[in-house]
């Protein structure tokens, strides 16, 4: 049986977080949240979810903080992050690739667009990495 993929998204605005997790809901993506990065941080060591939506302003501890120590751990370093923001300029760009994320999403974005990119992401790495008690066998 193809196990669903689980995607946690990051994000601290309530409409922003609906929004996507409808949409990748209706995509067959399982859908974990998070309200800040110090609680994204700690849902990604204690799910493994197969990919990351990181907003990069957010309270508590920003995406980009959040997003370098994921990588540095490595339970999670091989976990995609796409970083969603409105801050859209090539400095910030340039922030999100050296923090480690895979992609860059400015805000606002199509829904659909958001479903795509994981989609896109996820087919590059060849689908759902396998759970950690999936591994352990």
């Amino acid at each position: 049986m193809e196990r669903t993929s689980t995607i946690l998204l990051v994000e601290d605005n309530e409409d922003n977080q609906e929004i996507y997790r409808i949409i990748l809901a209706h995509h067959g993506y399982a859908v974990l949240q998070a309200y800040d990065g110090g609680l994204g941080v700690e849902m990604a060591r204690a799910h493994a979810p197969d990919l990351i939506l990181m907003d990069l302003t957010m309270p508590v501890m920003d995406g980009l903080e959040a997003t370098r120590m994921l990588k540095a751990d490595p339970a999670t370093a091989a976990i995609p992050v796409v970083a969603l923001t409105a801050h859209t300029g090539s400095e910030d760009r340039a922030a999100a690739a050296a923090a480690g994320c895979a992609a860059f999403l400015s805000k606002p974005v199509e829904p659909g667009r958001v479903a795509a990119e994981v989609r896109r992401i996820l087919e590059d790495g060849a689908g759902p990495r396998p759970s950690p008690k999936e591994e352990r066998r």
